[in-house]
């Protein structure tokens, strides 16, 4: 059966915002004085989706299953091995530096690391500024005015445009991040584990943040993360990723209630319960996660599932349709169902 599926459909009707088709990312194991191509990791493997205007993606998985990749990839901060990207029915890949230039007004990027994405010798003003001075959307005055406004907008104040990232916590940090990435008035940002290197009660404001602006300002979000909690609030539908492939996408409260793919009621079981009166049904994996640059014949999932059967070690599973807008790839299903 092929790998390749779909993209799937998105939460809202008319064209999607971004689409993304059989995306992948090889890189080459070089071993030898020649440095000679002996192997490829595949970090993504046929990724394929939908993101409408004003929707939340969650994007889901283990940590090395390529979700970091996949939006770096959207972004063109790295090179595709092959597939494509729409933004707008405009494709991505096909950009010509002039071009690219102007698309990434539009799509923006908030980082995992709130301080190692700063440069610590300028103050946050220049940081703010330096986006401003790039696109030739302000100077002078008009920036200084451009830097307080979007200060002010993520919850800080006008003043700390003086100060330098090291000045400030982790959470103020993140913010002066957020603020960045909306300083050329972006319609999709990918944010990349933008509250994991936070504490929990921080994290719950920087999450909070994310929402109101997505409501003040109409943004669409690629949100990317491993902790299911954070990803349960935020996100309109959920797409969980193993091994540089999809494996289910559904609404969040669909994937939440009923979860159909064995991966993800693994993942979803490992949650912490927070009643010390209640204890989880967890549901075991067996090994550890295959290596991608050796991936496992048909499903990447059935050497760690607990309900393989002989069929899954040779049939490569699509993505498919198993309930309304309910996406999962696994010949189990079918029988379950």
């Amino acid at each position: 059966m092929s790998a390749s599926a779909e993209p799937q459909t998105k939460q809202n009707g008319g064209e999607p915002l971004l689409t993304v088709r059989d995306l992948r990312k090889y890189f080459p194991i070089r071993r030898g004085l020649l440095s000679k191509v002996v192997g490829q990791v595949k970090a993504v493997d046929g990724v394929s989706f939908e993101l409408g205007a004003g929707e939340t993606l969650g994007l889901v998985g283990e940590s090395g299953c390529g979700k970091t990749t996949t939006g770096r990839l959207i972004l063109r901060l790295i090179p595709a091995t092959s597939g494509q990207v729409t933004f707008r029915g405009q494709e991505v890949f096909g950009l010509d530096r002039s071009a690219l230039r102007a698309m990434r007004r539009k799509m923006q990027i908030i980082f995992q690391d709130p301080f190692s994405s700063l440069n610590p010798r300028m103050t946050v003003g220049a940081i703010l500024g330096e986006a401003l001075t790039i696109h030739r959307l302000a100077r002078g005055r008009a920036a200084r005015e451009r830097v307080a406004e979007l200060l002010t907008l993520v919850g800080l104040a006008p003043e700390h445009a003086r100060r330098y990232p090291h000045e400030f916590s982790g959470g103020q940090r993140q913010r002066i991040g957020v603020a960045r990435a909306l300083a050329v008035g972006p319609e999709l940002i990918v944010a990349d584990e933008p509250v994991s290197a936070l504490d929990v009660s921080i994290q719950a404001q920087i999450v909070n943040l994310l929402a109101d602006l997505k409501a003040k300002l109409g943004l669409s979000y690629l949100f990317i993360a491993h902790d299911l909690s954070v990803v349960e609030h935020v996100s309109d539908r959920v797409a969980v990723m193993y091994l540089g492939k999809i494996v289910e996408v559904a609404s969040a409260r669909a994937l939440y209630q009923n979860p159909l793919h064995p991966y993800t009621q693994a993942l979803l079981a490992a949650v912490p319960v927070p009643d010390p009166k209640r204890r989880a049904t967890r549901t075991p994996l067996a090994g550890d996660v295959p290596s991608p640059a050796d991936p496992p014949p048909g499903c990447a999932f059935h050497p760690r599932c607990p309900e393989a059967i002989p069929d899954c070690s040779r049939i490569t599973p699509v993505l498919e349709e198993k309930r309304p807008d309910h996406w999962v790839s696994c010949i189990r299903v079918d029988r379950t169902l």
